[in-house]
């Protein structure tokens, strides 16, 4: 082979790691601004990589999709009400974001304190020791100013109090910044920005693929005879985080907490010694799937975990466990983009991606859904 097919071999392998090369265009009315009317009501785009073929269909048609024996495996973290309006000791206005949903460390005086990292704006950035006010019931002294614009921050709350009760009644559920509500989130965000099995609470993002999951489509899957199991992703604000670097293999993912407990772990086993499919419902999912996987027995039996994820996956990555992947629409040059490019390839992602777009597609968290098909 001559030098320059040497070089132009060469250059197109590095193009998969290329950020610049995961952009596309998207019209700005085609980023969703509110959801569906109803939850499987949305469109589905089917990319099919077996047979290498696409087509479009409804989501509540993910029956035809999955067969008996199959298993879908969905993410039931909730997301809670983490953003905070307020003001500082000056009077002067402040938003803050809590990055994690808090746990108390401290009780005295009928008093709780609970520490987390926290984004704060404000006209002039408040000094640590400064004490910000919410509520009566509600206030928050900064610790710790940290890199990135971040800042420690503890809560304080009477002790008789349920902080996440607390929050709902002050916060607002902290919508992706691309869709835009000037007054702020709504009762509807509330519900619908939230999975109907949304269980466990420590996200500040929700796990969007399966918003499109209604309870009436989630039983009829279960009637169909197909496997429904649980994990828990903790999704930190890190998914927002832009990558900045040129070569996408040098980004690294902030760590989340996740969980796969035993009878997850033991279903997923069953169904793949049973010849069953794996289906992961979003990239959440998948990621908790296949770190898991790495704590797996000698014999490639999953075991229940807990842990902190930080599992970065691009082109490359080879999948253990996840066969099959529901998921949105996900932003230009994001690191969710190139898990969905690892799983189908890059060239065709972004084929189908245009696709999308020319077909009318409604893109990210309260858009459509795509369903990826690598085992059938």
């Amino acid at each position: 082979m001559s030098e320059e097919c040497n070089d132009t071999a060469e250059d197109a392998a590095q193009e998969i790691y290329r950020l610049s090369s995961y952009d596309y265009p998207l019209p700005e009315d085609q980023i969703a601004q509110q959801p569906a009317k109803q939850r499987d009501q949305s469109r589905l785009l089917v990319l099919d990589c077996v047979n290498n073929s696409r087509h479009h269909t409804q989501f509540e048609t993910l029956c035809e999709l999955i067969s008996p024996g199959d298993l879908l495996v969905v993410n039931n973290t909730k997301v809670f009400p983490a953003r905070l309006f307020g003001h500082k000791e000056t009077g002067g206005k402040i938003e803050m974001l809590l990055l994690h949903f808090p746990a108390p460390v401290k009780q005295e005086n009928g008093v709780c304190q609970a520490t987390t990292p926290a984004l704060i704006k404000s006209s002039k950035r408040p000094k640590p020791g400064s004490v910000l006010h919410f509520s009566d019931a509600l206030q928050a002294k900064v610790e710790a100013l940290l890199p990135d614009g971040k800042a420690e921050v503890s809560l304080f709350y009477p002790a008789h109090a349920d902080l996440e009760q607390l929050l709902e009644k002050h916060g607002e559920i902290p919508l992706p910044p691309y869709i835009r509500r000037p007054e702020g989130s709504t009762t509807e965000d509330a519900q619908r920005y939230q999975t109907n099995y949304a269980r466990y609470i420590g996200s500040v993002a929700a796990p969007t693929a399966g918003l499109h999951l209604s309870n009436p489509l989630i039983e009829k899957l279960k009637d169909a005879g197909i496997g429904f199991a649980e994990v828990t992703l903790h999704v930190g604000y890190g998914t927002f985080a832009p990558v900045r670097c040129e070569d996408i293999r040098d980004h690294t993912l902030h760590k989340e907490l996740i969980r796969v407990p035993e009878e997850t772990a033991e279903a997923i086993n069953t169904t793949r010694e049973n010849g069953g499919r794996i289906w992961a419902v979003g990239t959440t999912t998948a990621r908790t799937l296949e770190f898991a996987a790495e704590y797996a027995d000698k014999k490639g039996r999953l075991q229940p975990i807990e842990d902190l994820c930080g599992l970065y996956m691009y082109p490359g990555y080879r999948f253990k466990i996840v066969d099959n992947l529901i998921t949105n629409f996900h932003l230009p040059k994001s690191s969710l983009l190139f898990l969905v490019a690892a799983l189908a390839g890059k060239k065709r992602v972004l084929e189908a991606y245009g696709e999308a777009v020319e077909q009318g597609y409604r893109f990210f968290s309260y858009g459509d859904a795509m369903v990826i098909i690598t085992r059938k």
